[in-house]
């Protein structure tokens, strides 16, 4: 009986309209042997497709097969976070001499957005070309004024594009139409360059161009504090396997890394599975990275296979976590006269030994 119901779920869902007539679908960018599928429920990537040292095609990102799980999703798998990702210490901050009290849902504070930020929202389709020379698609959310706490209406953009060779574009950009109001949006993919279902990342090389983090206090939020990675389990800035220091940690990572580069478009980081022979690099506009490896993932994922901590790699390009609350930070607040801007740069190779 539950699992009839769970097949009715699934197929209402997917033919769900929101409130102004728009469908929760998915949506392929083809290029090629190069392949991303999209659904706008969260704007989220829900599978990347490309061909690994042998020329198998695999599935590299974690997710699940019908939309009725992304629905109830709580590890936002693939989708673009906010209106303001990570963690925002006690659900509150002041703005130009207001406080403004969020919805907490991660204990006192309040995480990627609130309950229902913008990876649990019904994105439109707004411009979509499935392949040809400049396969694309951009998706569009109109966030109210007081949505989940935050003041004032914001629209946000995601366009995902796909370049040669086997780059992945991914442009954000946000218009905050009548006040100031802080946004930080991410793309929350979880990455396995070996497979989503080949098990755990800890053998990867990773490469993080990075030599200080935002240390965390108890709670996940930052101290305010920025420090030197040298002689930490922090350090990446030459490669190395991600597992290699994880006895020196509590619980894998989850720390973000403010970039070295002043580059507009700044080196970020590179991954390399070497049993597939893929390798990630990822490029980004903003000035740090959250480096987040499943810690607590224990979740029933595509054809059924079943997905543990450390079985993926996230990289968040984003603003500094609860800078909100740390006039120290580079700010994050969005005003009508400066909109917010954010790429994303993912370039996919092979190296064969």
């Amino acid at each position: 009986m539950s699992f009839k119901i769970n097949l009715l779920i699934c197929f209402f869902i997917l033919h769900l309209w929101d409130a102004t007539g728009h469908k929760i679908g998915i949506y392929e960018i083809k290029k090629g042997d190069f392949s991303v599928k999209v659904t706008n429920y969260g704007a989220r990537i829900i599978s990347v497709l490309l061909p690994d040292k042998n020329g198998k095609i695999g599935d590299v990102v974690l997710g699940y097969d019908t939309i009725g799980e992304y629905v109830n999703d709580t590890s936002s798998f693939g989708a673009i976070v906010g209106r303001v990702a990570n963690r925002i210490g006690g659900a509150r901050f002041t703005l130009n001499g207001t406080l403004y009290k969020l919805i907490a849902n991660d204990g006192e504070n309040t995480l990627h957005g609130g309950p229902k930020g913008f990876g649990h929202v019904v994105w439109k389709v707004s411009k979509y070309k499935k392949d040809g020379p400049h396969p694309r698609i951009t998706l569009t959310y109109h966030s109210t004024d007081g949505e989940q706490g935050f003041p004032g209406d914001l629209l946000a953009s995601v366009t995902y594009a796909l370049e040669d060779p086997y780059k992945l574009s991914v442009v954000m950009k946000a218009k905050a139409l009548n006040k100031a109001t802080p946004v930080n949006l991410a793309q929350h993919a979880y990455w396995n360059l070996g497979g989503h279902n080949s098990g755990d990342i800890l053998s990867n090389d990773i490469q993080i161009f990075a030599s200080h983090i935002t240390p965390l206090d108890q709670h996940f939020i930052p101290t305010g504090k920025i420090a030197p990675v040298k002689n930490t389990p922090y350090d990446f800035l030459k490669p190395r396997k991600v597992g290699s220091q994880f006895k020196k940690l509590q619980n894998g990572y989850d720390i973000n890394y403010p970039l070295d580069s002043t580059e507009k478009l700044k080196p970020t980081a590179i991954v390399h599975d070497k049993k597939s022979g893929r390798v990630m690099s990822l490029q980004t506009t903003e000035p740090a990275v959250q480096l987040y490896t499943a810690n607590t993932l224990v979740k029933k994922g595509k054809g059924g296979f079943v997905y543990q901590p450390y079985s993926a790699i996230c990289l968040e390009t984003q603003g500094f976590p609860d800078a909100v609350n740390h006039p120290n930070f580079p700010s994050t607040i969005v005003t009508p006269e400066n909109p917010y801007f954010h790429k994303m740069l993912f370039t996919f190779s092979i190296k064969k030994y």
